[in-house]
C-alpha cells in the first residue's frame, strides 16, 4: 500500500534540506586576498562584523605567527585592530598586505606629522618646491546639508556627498573610482603614507608625498639621496571586483558631484554629475552636452592641437587658459567618436610636423618626407603616387588650381554658447557663496571647526576630544572616505 504521508513528509524534508543549502549559499562574506612581503598569497572569506584583531588570528596560524606580530595594511594606511571589515571599504578580491611588525630605520622616520586639516599652505617638503595650485573646489566650499536640518538626511546627503570619477575601460563608462596608493619604487601595497593627498597634484604628479615602504626583500630608499621611497597614487573602479593591484582605471579630475547644484552652461538643467572647464570661471557642463559639444567639434575638424593636452578642446565660453589637458576625457565620446577623434589627432600630428596625408579615398595614411620632395608615394599603405602641391596625381609641369573648401567662420559655429548661460554656469561663483559657510561643528563635542585647506580628515582640537571625522559626511573618518573624497 501507497504511504501518502511518508511520501509528503520525505518530499517536505527535502524542500527544506534544498531551502537551507541555498541559504546557506546566500552570505555576505569578502573573498579576498591576503598578500604577505614573502611574496605568499592566501585567499580568505571575511565577515563584515569582523574586525582587523580577527583577521589577525585567522592569518597568523597559516604564517608561523603570532597574531600581535602582524601589521595589516590597506589603501597606504595601517589598520587598528578595532576596525571592522565593514569599515574597510573593500570590496571583492581586494587585496590586503600583512607584514612582520618590525621598527622604522631612522633615516626613514619623518618629522612630526601635522595635523590632518593643516591648511595647504604650510611649509612645503623638497618635493614641493614649486607652489601647489589646490583644487578649484575645496571640500570647505561644499554647501553638505546638516542632518538636522535635512527632512531626508540619508539620501539628501548620499546624492550630494562628493566622489573620485574614473573611465573604466572594463565597464566601458565613466564609473565611480576608489583612491589607492603603493610604493613608487618596488611597487608594492604594503606601503603606508607620511601625509594625506591635500589636492590633484598630490595624486597625479610624481614624488610629492613620501612614506614607509613593508618590502623586506628590497630596501626602497630613493638612490643616492637615502630619502625614504615616494608615494605612487591610482584609482580603482568602484563598480567592479577588483583585478589585482595592476588593475587601475584613467581618473577624470574634471568630472565632479554636482553639490554646488550649478546649471548647464548649455542646456541650464541641474545635473547631479558635471564637467568643470579647467578655467578661471569653471564653467560647468552636464556630461550629455559635453559629449554633444566634443560631437560637434569633432566633425567640424576644430580640435586644437595644444603643447600640454595635444588634441583638445577649450571651455564653450572661448575663456583663456582653459584647454582639457588630459585627454582621457574624451573617452566620453562613444566607440565610433572616439576612433575618429584619435585619427584625426593622428593626422594633425603629422600636419604639424610637416608631413602630409594620401589624398586618396579610404587611405588618409599620413607620410613624414623631406620638404622638398614633389612626387610623394604612399608607401605602407595604398601606394597611390601623388603631387604635394595640389594632392592630385602625380604630373610633370604646373599645378592646376583647385578650389579649397570654405571654412565656417566664429558666427557660424554648430555649438554656440549664450554669454547669459556662461555667467550663471560658474563653478567658482558657487564657490564664493559656499565659502561664506566655513565652520562645522565636531561631530562628538559640536566644537565649532574651521577648514581652510588641507584634506578632508578632521581631527577635534578640543582637549580631551580629539575625535577623527570627515568634513564631508561629518560623521566619523572611514577607510570609504578616505577612498572616495581623501582631498576633493
Amino acid at each position: 500500500m501507497f504511504d501518502l504521508f511518508g511520501f509528503l513528509r520525505d518530499l517536505i524534508s527535502s524542500m527544506l534540506a534544498i531551502f537551507s543549502f541555498s541559504k546557506k549559499k546566500l552570505s555576505s562574506s569578502l573573498s579576498v586576498y591576503v598578500k604577505t612581503n614573502t611574496g605568499n598569497t592566501l585567499a580568505v572569506d571575511l565577515e563584515p562584523h569582523m574586525d582587523i584583531k580577527d583577521v589577525k588570528q585567522m592569518v597568523a596560524p597559516r604564517l608561523g605567527l603570532e597574531p600581535q606580530e602582524l601589521k595589516i595594511i590597506f589603501a597606504g594606511r595601517e589598520l587598528s585592530d578595532t576596525t571592522t571589515i565593514s569599515e574597510c571599504d573593500l570590496g571583492q578580491q581586494s587585496i590586503i598586505h600583512v607584514v612582520k611588525s618590525r621598527p622604522v630605520p631612522a633615516s626613514h622616520k619623518k618629522p612630526t606629522k601635522p595635523a590632518m586639516n593643516a591648511p595647504i599652505s604650510e611649509e612645503p617638503s623638497p618635493a614641493d618646491e614649486q607652489p601647489t595650485k589646490p583644487l578649484s573646489e575645496t571640500m570647505a566650499e561644499l554647501t553638505v546639508l546638516d542632518e538636522r536640518n535635512d527632512p531626508h538626511p540619508s539620501t539628501e546627503l548620499a546624492r550630494r556627498k562628493a566622489h573620485f570619477f574614473v573611465y573604466c575601460s572594463q565597464c566601458e563608462k565613466v564609473c565611480t573610482g576608489k583612491l589607492r596608493v603603493r610604493c613608487g619604487i618596488c611597487a608594492s601595497g604594503a606601503f603606508t603614507v607620511h601625509r594625506d593627498p591635500t589636492c590633484w597634484d598630490d595624486v597625479l604628479k610624481r614624488k610629492r608625498i613620501t612614506g614607509h615602504c613593508e618590502n623586506y626583500d628590497v630596501p626602497c630608499v630613493e638612490n643616492e639621496t637615502g630619502e625614504p621611497p615616494f608615494s605612487e597614487f591610482y584609482f580603482k573602479c568602484a563598480e567592479h571586483s577588483s583585478g589585482g593591484e595592476k588593475d587601475f582605471a584613467a581618473p577624470l579630475s574634471l568630472i565632479k558631484t554636482n553639490h554646488k547644484n550649478v546649471p548647464c552652461i548649455a542646456c541650464t538643467d541641474v545635473s547631479e554629475t558635471i564637467l568643470v572647464f579647467p578655467c578661471a570661471d569653471g564653467h560647468v557642463s552636464c556630461l550629455d552636452c559635453f559629449r554633444q559639444y566634443c560631437v560637434t567639434r569633432l566633425l567640424e575638424r576644430q580640435f586644437v592641437e595644444h603643447p600640454a593636452g595635444g588634441y583638445t578642446l577649450q571651455c564653450p565660453a572661448g575663456c583663456a587658459d582653459s584647454f582639457i589637458e588630459d585627454v582621457h576625457h574624451f573617452k566620453l565620446l562613444n566607440r565610433e567618436q572616439y576612433e575618429r577623434y584619435q585619427r584625426f589627432a593622428t593626422e594633425e600630428f603629422v600636419l604639424k610636423n610637416g608631413g602630409v596625408l594620401c589624398p586618396q579615398p579610404g587611405c588618409g595614411m599620413g607620410l613624414l618626407v623631406d620638404p622638398e620632395c614633389r612626387r610623394i608615394q604612399c608607401q605602407s599603405g595604398c601606394g597611390y603616387v601623388f603631387c604635394r602641391s595640389c594632392l592630385q596625381g602625380y604630373h610633370l609641369g604646373e599645378c592646376f588650381e583647385t578650389p579649397t573648401p570654405s571654412t565656417p567662420n566664429g558666427n557660424e559655429q554648430g555649438y554656440a554658447i549664450d554669454p547669459l548661460r556662461a555667467s550663471e554656469a560658474r563653478w567658482d561663483e558657487a564657490t564664493k557663496i559656499a565659502i561664506k559657510v566655513t565652520t562645522k561643528p565636531c561631530p562628538q563635542c559640536r566644537t565649532a571647526t574651521e577648514r581652510d585647506g588641507g584634506c578632508m580628515h578632521m581631527v577635534c582640537t578640543r582637549s580631551g576630544c580629539g575625535f577623527e571625522w570627515c568634513w564631508v559626511c561629518q560623521t566619523a573618518w572611514t577607510r570609504d572616505c578616505m577612498a572616495a573624497h581623501w582631498f576633493g
